[in-house]
């Protein structure tokens, strides 16, 4: 296994996750998911709740783990602990949240796919220790809530003219927001937007992937 490295600073690994590295408005992860639950706030909200406490809790597992198994059944032991973390929260939200849950609990259980949870713990917890684990999960957790409330936030406004579930706008909604070709467009402006931010910082931008789960 590799010796840990030296981790980043506590505020550039919560900041990559955040702006530089951002799950869906950055690297174009898990887009199907996030255009499915984004047409209220309170769906969005939950599910990058969900995805926060997975990833955290995966990251951090990883990183206690990585001595123990063999590398060539890594990924098959990441996976498992991903599940066993998803599962949990699985239960958790149908139990506290039945509401919010049957809206978004087919989504819930496929966190055991998205590419961002797995591909942390592959890249980032094999090479450090729990703590530094501990603060990159959360960082990439918080990027994926922040990305579908952000979305959320907009398509219910325009599309429902509500925000959790409250009306604020007093003109007709449009429709086409909330349907799924309008979160793609939602999702895309918003990519346009910290691209944009991203070109007059001057930093050069990263490689993007994409994936329906992933």
């Amino acid at each position: 296994m590799s010796e840990h490295r030296t981790p980043p600073p506590v505020s550039t690994m919560l900041m990559r996750g955040l702006f530089e590295e951002n799950p869906i408005f950055r690297l174009a992860l898990s887009l199907c998911p996030a255009v499915a639950v984004t047409t209220a706030v309170k769906n969005g909200l939950m599910l990058g709740v969900a995805v926060l406490v997975v990833q955290v809790l995966s990251s951090m597992s990883g990183s206690l783990v990585k001595h123990i198994i063999n590398p060539k059944i890594r990924i098959p032991v990441f996976t498992l602990l991903i599940a066993i973390w998803v599962s949990a929260m699985d239960m958790i939200l149908a139990a506290y949240f039945a509401d919010v849950y049957q809206q978004v609990g087919l989504y819930v259980k496929l966190i055991v796919a998205f590419a961002i949870i797995i591909s942390r713990m592959e890249l980032f917890s094999m090479k450090h220790s729990v703590v530094p684990c501990f603060w990159d999960g959360l960082g990439m957790g918080l990027g994926f809530l922040v990305g579908l409330v952000l979305a959320g936030a907009f398509r219910e406004l325009l599309g429902s003219g509500s925000i959790f579930g409250i009306a604020v706008l007093p003109f007709k909604p449009l429709l086409l927001v909330v349907l799924p070709a309008g979160g793609f467009f939602t999702i895309g402006l918003i990519m346009a937007l910290f691209n944009w931010v991203d070109i007059k910082r001057g930093h050069k931008l990263p490689a993007g992937g994409g994936g329906a789960h992933g």
